[in-house]
């Protein structure tokens, strides 16, 4: 077995200074029963893992950190395509933390599932005979339950990291088992509650085109992703036909809403969205990319409060794309509901279509060996947001809606510290929850770009202050797995992780219904 750096970063090479016999010293005389050792410092303490369960050293990685996690865990990170929990051996041995610097390393450990351990630097492979390894009581500060034993020399000892008990250690810490009980106790209430709440309902997704705001049906909306850095012009095509990008190996026509309502066009900039919206004609699907200036709320709205456009307006119209008009906020806000399917009605539109199709059929021909490209993932649909510097994830039909936070939220006295306020949601009481006091994270003042997410928790419609909802995207099932059982806290709500390596992401998903537990929620009805 060998051990891989990166940077060509890892042991001394031969020459450096010794911490015990050199590597194979003893192999001849004992046989098998000599073991091999990679051994480390932290601080003044020497340790060692089994060569056996090392497989191999890095330098630090890029690291997601994971709220309400145990302490000993600094984040996660990507490892050639492998979710990898980072512990901190100080914080678990409760030496005081270090700053990391160009010494420090990850040694990767496998003894089934991968895990890392950062040190401050690493020694060398020491070889011990059976005759060196002592027990440890009495005869190390260090807490000995995860110690297997101690290689003694002289004066100096070197400590036996015990992996299993170690990673088994991590593990139990991180059991969620009671939580997803609780959460499939009250699994059928909450989703009876959800179809009673919105079967009078509308919901949409809003955006902004030259401080106008229109809007989508939901179930219209693909995903919300992104402007490309770069977008393939069409040969010939109109003003309004932009061009196609490249959406997970599929080519994706984008049409400038600007262009196609008459209104000025405008440069494209950091808050620009494209809503991916599906269109069937000639019996065959296809996706198409509108281009917003930004993209701002998912609304939930009475039915009631939507009309028909006036007959005014509509009447002899050459553009009849908008359907309805919404009322919200007593009518001091209008917004235009679009119909999808008088949106691509147009000679050019289609002309887009069939040239994207065309390119696209072109495009698997030329694809992987065999002549035909690999089919797609089966994908799930998420909803993107951000709390300070990492993103998280929701599954799309969890969320109710998303909208602005009001100028003020109403207190609530003697609530627990973790309830925000309340908020009227078209005369509904919400009760709302900072998300970053939630993750235990510096306050954020109020800003623009904060957003309420409310989701239905136990039967019970809850806000959370996020600071900002970035996209609605698509992720391939073959990158989400498992959050590793050792990185997270007895009930956290980080079930799963995103890892889409081509895009340099790692999503960090979230049950929606481990939020909260059930003592909270019932604080919040009583807030309510």
């Amino acid at each position: 077995m060998s051990i891989s750096t990166q940077g060509g970063a890892g042991l001394p090479p031969q020459g450096s200074p010794p911490t015990g016999p050199e590597l194979g010293e003893g192999l001849h005389a004992q046989g098998a029963v000599a073991r091999q050792f990679v051994t480390f410092q932290m601080g003044e303490e020497i340790f060692a893992v089994p060569l056996t369960d090392v497989q191999e050293i890095i330098r630090l990685p890029t690291i997601v950190e994971v709220p309400m996690a145990m302490s000993s865990l600094e984040g996660l990170a990507n490892l050639r395509g492998s979710v990898l929990p980072i512990i901190n051996l100080r914080r678990v041995f409760h030496l005081d933390d270090s700053v990391h610097d160009d010494a420090t390393r990850v040694v990767v450990i496998n003894r089934g599932s991968l895990v890392g351990f950062v040190v401050d630097r690493m020694a060398r492979v020491v070889t011990a005979e059976p005759r060196e390894i002592e027990t440890i009581a009495g005869q190390s500060a260090i807490e000995s339950d995860l110690l297997e034993g101690i290689i003694k020399r002289g004066q100096s000892m070197i400590m036996i990291l015990d992996t299993e008990r170690l990673s088994a250690q991590l593990g139990s810490a991180a059991d969620r088992g009671t939580g997803r009980k609780a959460r499939d106790a009250g699994g059928p209430a909450a989703e009876s509650a959800s179809v009673e709440m919105v079967s009078d309902e509308l919901q949409l997704v809003s955006f902004e085109l030259d401080r106008q705001e229109y809007a989508l049906p939901i179930e219209s909306v693909q995903e919300i992703v992104q402007v490309p850095g770069t977008i393939n012009a069409i040969p010939r095509s109109p003003g309004h036909v932009l061009g196609v990008m490249n959406l997970r190996n599929r080519l994706l026509p984008l049409l400038s809403l600007r262009s196609m309502f008459g209104m000025m066009s405008a440069p494209l900039g950091e808050q620009s969205r494209i809503v991916v919206v599906a269109h069937r004609t000639g019996g065959v699907e296809h996706a198409v990319g509108l281009v917003t200036d930004t993209v701002k709320e998912v609304l939930r709205v009475q039915r009631s409060l939507v009309d028909p456009i006036p007959p005014m307006l509509a009447a002899g119209g050459s553009s009849d794309e908008v359907d309805q008009i919404c009322r919200i906020d007593n009518g001091r806000r209008l917004v235009s509901i679009l119909r999808p399917d008088r949106l691509f009605h147009d000679t050019a539109v289609r002309d887009a279509l069939a040239q994207a199709s065309i390119e696209h059929t072109e495009s698997d021909m030329t694809g992987p060996a065999g002549g035909h490209a690999a089919p797609l993932d089966e994908e799930e649909q998420f909803v993107v947001f951000r709390v300070a510097d990492e993103e998280y994830g929701v599954p799309i039909e969890a969320v109710q809606e998303i909208v602005r936070i009001p100028d003020q939220l109403t207190r609530v006295p003697k609530a627990p510290s973790f309830i925000e306020g309340v908020v009227n949601l078209r005369g509904a009481v919400l009760p709302v929850v900072d998300q970053r006091r939630r993750f235990a994270l510096p306050n954020l003042e109020r800003n623009d770009r904060q957003r309420i997410m409310v989701f239905l928790i136990q039967g019970m419609r809850t806000g959370f202050i996020v600071d900002s909802v970035s996209e609605v995207l698509k992720i391939s099932r073959s990158a989400i797995s498992a959050a590793p059982d050792m990185s997270l806290q007895h009930g956290s709500a980080i079930s799963r992780i995103a890892n889409i390596v081509e895009l340099k992401r790692m999503i960090l998903m979230l049950d929606v219904e481990q939020l909260l537990d059930r003592a909270e929620t019932s604080e919040l009805r009583a807030a309510a």
